[in-house]
């Protein structure tokens, strides 16, 4: 993508959420500090590895308005089902009131505007760090 710092024009880009409103909101979440982790649906990755996050990995954030705006590096990718994510990665995710009912509740409404829910539906979670904010 151009426009980017040398280091990062070959990164993967990608804004958070849906929607440009949710993709500014989660950002601002990453830039305080208080999102540390997100989840995806596993049956969005194509094949095994397509395109799937790894420990190390530097992706380069969008805001709403698809302009760089964050890098950030993997630093742990777990699966598991809908309904066996924890308290603890639902905090992480620093969405709402980072409780595990707010998590549920905002993600399985996510997950039905997006190809379908189940409670045993198949994620892959991610943890990540901030590595820089980019200028706007």
């Amino acid at each position: 993508m151009s426009g980017l710092p040398d280091p990062y024009r070959d990164a993967v880009t990608f804004a958070f959420g849906d929607s440009p409103a949710l993709a500014d909101e989660l950002l601002a979440l990453v830039l305080a500090g208080k999102k540390t982790a997100t989840c995806s649906a596993l049956r969005d990755y194509a094949s095994d590895s397509a395109g799937k996050p790894v420990v190390g990995r530097r992706d380069v954030v969008l805001d709403g308005a698809g302009k760089p705006a964050a890098v950030i590096e993997t630093v742990e990718v777990s699966y598991r089902r809908f309904d066996e994510v924890d308290p603890a990665f639902a905090r992480d995710e620093g969405e709402g009131d980072g409780t595990l009912e707010q998590w549920r509740h905002g993600h399985e409404s996510y997950f039905r505007r997006n190809g379908g829910f189940s409670p045993d539906m198949d994620l892959l979670c991610e943890r990540f760090r901030l590595v820089e904010i980019l200028k706007r």
